[in-house]
């Protein structure tokens, strides 16, 4: 039973005290102001127990009507949407852990443990930076990743340690046991409120409206274990294709908005390192490397273990994190790539 229909931006505007929010949201201004609170609990006690909050910028693109993209932009996240997502987490839980106990065939969303060869190489590139993760019997428990991220927060060094942490983590897919959830820190989950657009989501509302109306017996159990692995297999495999094109469609609309700026100048970090060269992150969400080649003022060679671009004959180094100015030389869409160069090389 909907009340009411909002979007994020007025939500924040009534949680902020706006002036400008709208006047009929009016009505629900304290049931927003106790939402909030309840989500700043959960998430309170979600972090307590070690949940990994990675807070990386989607990439908003706004088009034309032609299709052109006029803006790429950081997508903006405020209180809002982090009190959906509270609440969307807790009610995956619930639903999770109820299934696991009434012993239910189900899908689960499961997060495995980092691989303890990655987060030792982890480890040993934030000694250069001063920080360090406890390990035990080659395990590392997810408070630790989430005092490292607290540690670096408003640093030089957060976004690419934080995308480092990220990398290092193996990827979340859909399993018919619960095997847990590292990045939340959590025993039981499951992807359980989009049905409209992710097909686990369905699946689990289609087992659970057969348990409340009495329908799930031996055959129909006997039907989902039958389907179900199959079913969490295809998922996670459909999901990675999914997030593919995700990427690529944004890379191209990318590519197009800088194909329009060849010569602007611009700032951005460091977001890795390669022996042909590194990559440059801009605040709009942009990526382009910057090739050895244009690299005129020195010979450099790349030392695997610092991660950076070192000058043989100079004490000079380009390495992960650190800021630069560049220039758009070429943008190819066919390709999906941007072409930087220093600002300084010209």
């Amino acid at each position: 039973n909907v009340n009411k229909r909002m979007n994020y931006s007025d939500v924040w505007k009534v949680l902020s005290d706006s002036e400008d929010a709208p006047e009929d949201y009016a009505p629900f201004k304290e049931m927003l102001f106790k939402m909030n609170e309840l989500a700043l609990i959960l998430r309170n006690k979600r972090m307590a127990r070690g949940s990994i909050d990675f807070d990386f910028p989607e990439t908003y693109i706004k088009l034309n009507e032609e299709g052109v993209p006029v803006k790429v932009a950081p997508y903006e996240r405020n209180d809002a949407h982090k009190l959906i997502e509270d609440f969307m987490l807790i009610a995956n839980e619930t639903v999770a852990e109820d299934a696991f106990w009434q012993e239910m065939p189900f899908v689960y969303r499961s997060h495995g443990n980092p691989d303890p060869e990655k987060i030792r190489s982890l480890s040993a590139f934030i000694n250069n930076f001063g920080y360090h993760i406890h390990m035990k019997k080659d395990e590392v428990h997810p408070k630790e990743l989430q005092k490292l991220l607290q540690s670096i927060s408003g640093t030089d060094e957060e976004a690419i340690i934080a995308r480092l942490c990220l990398r290092s983590m193996q990827q979340a897919k859909y399993t018919t046991d619960a095997l847990g959830h590292f990045g939340l820190a959590s025993k039981y989950y499951c992807h359980f409120t989009s049905p409209i657009r992710r097909y686990p989501d369905l699946q689990i509302h289609r087992i659970i409206k057969e348990n409340l109306n009495g329908n799930l017996n031996d055959k129909r159990v006997g039907h989902y274990n039958e389907i179900l692995e199959e079913v969490a297999k295809l998922s996670s495999s459909r999901e990675r294709i999914a997030d593919d094109a995700e990427r690529e469609t944004d890379k191209l609309k990318k590519c197009e908005y800088m194909s329009y700026r060849i010569g602007n100048e611009y700032d951005g970090v460091i977001s890795s390192v390669a022996s042909f060269g590194f990559f440059v992150e801009l605040i709009n969400t942009v990526e382009g490397l910057v090739h050895i080649n244009s690299l005129l003022d020195d010979e450099y060679v790349y030392d695997d273990e610092k991660m950076e671009l070192a000058a043989v004959h100079y004490n000079k180094s380009y390495k992960l994190g650190q800021k630069v100015r560049v220039k758009v030389k070429a943008a190819n869409v066919r390709l999906r790539t941007v072409d930087f160069v220093l600002a300084d090389e010209e």
